[in-house]
């Protein structure tokens, strides 16, 4: 553990000094630091999540996996209605409510995801596009270790939608934490496969994973059809 720790602080320290060096981008004013926090990501993911979310995927089987996120998705499905209907849209929340009621009753209580088999596609809103259409600026990209990328406004989302998820009302704190415990290594477990292809595509990881997380926030805002960016915010 103190090895583990000692080469992931190395790796900050020599990630911060090479980011010294460059000039940050518009989006990632604090790139330098954001860098050396990725460093440290790598380091306790390589050496503790990733093992653990292949044990995970080779220990569970796969229609636990599935029974599991589908529960969490259905949770994600009633707060994506309820932001749907916090950005003016009717008919994207009402999917969602409808797919909410339809895994709740007949998918056993959202085990089993019957609205997506139905037809009936997710939505996918959630606080920090909320945020972006009600015109909250995004703020600077940030880098959070086991948390991953985000942005200040996408990181203010997350937490609203921490504190207001049901997960966070059990009062028996074990049992909540290892909810919270699972939820996480399922959602780790669930990129393992775009893990290797980051590793084998990208030459700059950190820079491959910023562009494409801002990216893909840009196109979930703006359902799909983004508009052309300014040159000055790359």
């Amino acid at each position: 553990m103190k090895a583990v720790l000692r080469s992931a602080a190395a790796a900050a320290f020599v990630a911060l000094l090479a980011g010294c060096a460059a000039t940050p981008s518009k989006v990632d004013p604090l790139e330098p630091m954001n860098r050396a926090l990725y460093q440290v990501h790598d380091t306790l993911d390589t050496a503790f999540v990733k093992p653990v979310a292949e044990g995970y995927t080779a220990v569970v089987p796969k229609f636990m996996r599935t029974a599991f996120a589908n529960v969490f998705n259905n949770i994600d499905d009633l707060f994506s209605a309820v932001n749907g209907l916090l950005q003016g849209k009717p008919d994207k929340a009402g999917n969602d409510f409808g797919r909410v009621m339809i895994n709740t009753v007949f998918g056993l209580g959202g085990l089993i995801d019957i609205a997506s088999d139905a037809g009936i596609e997710r939505g996918n809103e959630d606080f920090g596009q909320t945020f972006a259409v009600w015109g909250l600026p995004q703020g600077p990209y940030l880098f959070i270790p086991l948390f991953g990328p985000t942005t200040v406004r996408d990181g203010t989302g997350v937490l609203v939608r921490i504190a207001l998820g049901p997960v966070g009302y059990i009062p028996d704190v074990p049992l909540r934490n290892s909810i919270y415990g699972v939820g996480y290594v399922d959602l780790r477990s669930q990129v393992l496969e775009s893990g290797s292809i980051v590793e084998t595509a990208a030459i700059d990881r950190y820079l491959f994973i910023r562009n494409a997380y801002l990216q893909r926030r840009r196109y979930l805002i703006y359902d799909g059809k983004p508009p052309p960016e300014p040159e000055d915010d790359q």
